[in-house]
């Protein structure tokens, strides 16, 4: 029973402590991460996962390599940013590797991306033909930025001189069959207009909702939800 109570301890002063660290540390986009914020968490990861399943290893060497890593990751971001020589020394370039649409075979060789691994990136970016494009880097997170040529880009509003309304966020009414009153009472809404709405969507209750929302010009989505989706095969590029 001791053994469990001390496991215990540990997991929550470990967590916490390894939380506070990290919020002083500053944030990080997950999945955009630099190469050594990747190496400090997998590095963490095994300090941390070494403390909670050893409970012979000291607790207070553990805290203590927690809060050295961390404070190593914060040095290494001030250090590169005062640095530019040493920051393109300890992190990767961008590199492009479409150009006028055009692939650049020798980047993508030395980034070791292949071809189909860049259309993917693509379509992630709603991009389905390389001929729209002017310029795609690899970033030095790995993520892709694109730029297209300027007869495929969108027109905005200010080119053309068009006003717009302003848009705000949409604001949950519904979610998973619970409605959000603090929501209905801040747009000076009640439970009976609620209703109502979802009777003109044919919805006898709000239980039958997985999600709505209004939105700044006052239109109420809703949405059932689906259990399933039919498959997708043999997409080609």
């Amino acid at each position: 029973m001791m053994t469990y109570l001390m496991l215990t301890a540990r997991i929550i002063s470990i967590m916490l402590l390894f939380l506070v660290m990290t919020l002083l540390s500053g944030r990080r986009k997950i999945g955009e991460i630099p190469v050594f914020d990747f190496l400090v968490i997998i590095t963490l990861a095994s300090v941390v996962g070494a403390d909670i399943a050893e409970p012979d290893i000291k607790h207070l060497p553990v805290a203590y390599a927690v809060v050295l890593i961390i404070l190593m990751q914060y040095f290494y971001g001030v250090l590169i940013i005062k640095s530019k020589r040493l920051g393109k020394l300890l992190t990767f370039e961008p590199v492009v590797v479409i150009e006028n649409g055009q692939f650049v075979k020798e980047n993508l060789r030395k980034l070791k991306y292949s071809i189909d691994t860049i259309l993917m990136m693509l379509r992630e970016k709603e991009v389905f033909d390389v001929s729209e494009i002017e310029f795609a880097i690899i970033e030095s997170t790995g993520q892709l930025s694109i730029l297209k040529k300027s007869q495929y880009q969108p027109l905005t509003p200010k080119e053309i001189k068009l006003n717009t309304n302003y848009k705000g966020l949409c604001i949950p009414l519904i979610v998973e069959g619970e409605i959000y009153e603090e929501n209905l009472v801040q747009l000076n809404l009640s439970k009976e207009w609620l209703h109502n709405q979802l009777e003109k969507s044919s919805i006898s209750s709000e239980r039958d909702v997985f999600y709505a929302a209004i939105n700044t010009d006052g239109q109420l989505y809703i949405s059932r939800g689906k259990d399933d989706i039919k498959d997708i095969h043999n997409i080609r590029h």
